[in-house]
């Protein structure tokens, strides 16, 4: 599928069916981007998984194709989103609404997200908001840019979370002695470095329309691949408008408009902190995403 990588052309557009989507499979040598249906997209697994844990994570979705637990939760195994296995002395739950940690914060210790939403922020002057990233299981926060260094960015839950607090000390005795988990680090800061350089283009580039479209598009798309369930087209997004406008630059009224405008236009519809995706060909086209952008979002943590 060749498509231009700016925006999706009114050709390439038609030429997406509703069950076409890019997603990258694992394989020896590397990772391969190949055509799945979008069904087979929303089941995507990790080539190394075993039966065992397919097993254990279809326990937690309930009937309708829901997870258990949170209503933002994921259907994988919370162990499945550990930067170090077995270790569990560090967890702990965060209610919605507070902060992990806040901009200034010179702790010495990193927020492994096991299951929830969290928000990644700054804050300017006369105290506007800007959300930089919206983290999902697996993700790793709290990284400071230096060792004097304080954080520039606070992170929020937006639902009930549980993170695992790990000790700059606990995560250095452990690399020691697994090598792996230094590259699992270094991979997950990469691939977030890549989702920062797709806002800043959002933002910097696309319309209102645009930018609204690619953030709903990237969170749908992320959480689909840590979920498997049933109903592909309909997801829990604990987010309001508010902070929909936080993250793409734009007010409130603005973004209440630009959700209206594409609810009447039977492309997605937003309601009661519910996302269903009604027309996937023209979000895309909206979007402007090409399918190794949206191959990217599909990829879950190195680990999982």
């Amino acid at each position: 599928m060749s498509l231009d990588r700016a925006s999706l052309t009114e050709k390439a557009a038609r030429s997406l069916r509703r069950d076409d989507w890019g997603t990258v499979e694992r394989e020896r040598n590397g990772l391969v981007l190949r055509e799945l249906s979008l069904a087979d997209a929303s089941r995507w697994d990790c080539a190394r998984g075993d039966e065992l844990i397919r097993r254990r994570g279809s326990r937690q979705e309930t009937q309708n194709g829901g997870p258990q637990g949170t209503a933002a939760g994921a259907a994988l195994p919370v162990e499945q989103h550990r930067l170090i296995p077995r270790y569990h002395s560090g967890d702990r739950k965060i209610e919605a609404g507070r902060d992990l940690f806040s901009i200034g914060w010179t702790g010495k210790s990193v927020f492994n997200l096991l299951d929830g939403w969290v928000a990644v922020y700054t804050l300017l002057e006369d105290g506007r908001r800007q959300i930089v990233q919206f983290a999902l299981p697996g993700a790793i926060l709290g990284i400071l840019p230096s060792r004097r260094g304080p954080a520039t960015v606070g992170a929020q839950a937006l639902t009930d979370v549980t993170v695992s607090v790990i000790p700059a000390s606990v995560l250095t005795s452990q690399a020691r002695t697994d090598p792996e988990i230094c590259l699992r680090l270094v991979r997950s800061l990469a691939r977030d470095c890549s989702l920062a350089f797709d806002h800043l283009t959002s933002i910097g580039r696309r319309s209102a329309r645009g930018r609204v479209a690619h953030l709903l598009l990237e969170l749908f798309t992320r959480y689909r691949a840590q979920w498997p369930g049933n109903r592909i087209e309909e997801m829990s997004l604990p987010l309001t408008q508010e902070q929909i406008g936080d993250a793409t630059g734009l007010t409130f009224v603005h973004v209440n408009r630009v959700l209206s405008a594409m609810r009447k236009e039977g492309i997605v519809q937003f309601h009661y902190r519910r996302l269903r995706i009604l027309d996937p060909d023209r979000l895309i086209e909206v979007a402007g995403v090409d399918p190794e952008t949206a191959a990217g979002w599909l990829e879950r943590r190195p680990w999982t």
